[in-house]
């Protein structure tokens, strides 16, 4: 159980990463959607534009991303 929050908690490391990069999504709106996650238990990703934080374009660059 360990080892896969751990490897979660790198794979969410690296999406942060690259939605800040690469997505220009600041680190409020990721703090926001963060929260929610939890709360919603609900992948980062659909939190993000459930909430309107990314387009759908953008949710698509990120599953093509997370696919890589």
């Amino acid at each position: 159980m360990k080892d896969t929050v751990v490897k979660s908690n790198r794979g969410n490391t690296q999406l942060i990463h690259f939605l800040q990069e690469e997505l220009d999504i600041s680190a409020t709106s990721i703090a926001f959607a963060l929260r929610h996650s939890q709360q919603d238990s609900g992948p980062l990703p659909m939190i993000l534009w459930q909430y309107g934080l990314v387009s759908i374009e953008q949710l698509e660059q990120i599953f093509d991303w997370l696919e890589g």
